[in-house]
């Protein structure tokens, strides 16, 4: 992971995203909101109840306030390569998750460290080759019995793939996909990944939202979320 790109565009990261994400009608707050919720509500159907809780390229810290909401009790932390990005999290949100920056391509963390583990559209900055070691670190970091969920883009939705065109921190970015994670998360060790499709409907046909529970194994929403247990 290229930690100075995303140096580069730390300061103005969510004036980026915002452009990129104005054909859908919503703002990034909207993508960074439905993340959460999302897990909140797989953890609550699995009966989870994290007490630690790991966001693996935490970046600016966007994910920070949602997770003080949905899951007020835990202890958060945030991992990423960008010192920059990190210090903007920390100085927007103050005391809400404890923030170390990710060097030698270890996470920095004792083994079995955090009950849930979590990453939002991060593994498409890595190298493909690289994925099942970073699944297998956050395996390490993970306890046994612990869950990891991460959200990807998907590149069979069109709006998705419009979107990280014509964002200037995705011009490295490699779409994956879900199939492909999958396996990813099988070789490094994971137990029964499960993906589940999100966001299918654009601002103009929000109306039509309510039925997005019942599409989760149609492949076409925007972004796919990968879960699994560290069965040790």
């Amino acid at each position: 992971m290229d930690s100075a790109e995303f140096d580069r565009f730390a300061r103005e990261y969510d004036q980026l995203l915002r452009q990129a994400v104005a054909v859908t009608g919503e703002g990034p707050e909207f993508f960074h909101e439905y993340k959460i919720r999302e897990l909140a509500r797989l953890a609550r159907e699995r009966k989870f109840h994290p007490d630690t809780i790991l966001d693996f390229g935490s970046g600016v810290g966007n994910s920070t306030p949602y997770f003080r909401r949905y899951f007020p009790s835990a202890q958060l932390a945030g991992a990423d390569v960008s010192q920059r990005s990190l210090e903007i999290a920390e100085e927007r949100f103050p005391e809400a998750a404890t923030v170390l920056q990710i060097q030698d391509d270890r996470l920095p963390f004792p083994d079995h460290s955090f009950d849930m583990s979590f990453s939002a559209c991060v593994f498409h900055h890595i190298p493909h080759d690289e994925h099942v070691y970073w699944l297998g670190e956050l395996r390490r970091v993970t306890r046994v019995g612990g869950m990891l969920t991460i959200f990807e883009h998907n590149p069979l939705n069109p709006l998705t793939v419009r979107a990280v065109n014509t964002c200037p921190f995705d011009e490295n970015a490699h779409l994956i996909r879900p199939k492909q994670l999958i396996e990813h998360y099988r070789k490094s060790g994971w137990y029964a990944p499960e993906v589940r499709f999100h966001l299918f409907f654009p601002r103009q046909l929000s109306g039509l939202r309510v039925l997005e529970r019942y599409l989760g194994g149609v492949p076409l929403g925007g972004q796919y979320a990968v879960s699994a247990i560290n069965r040790g």
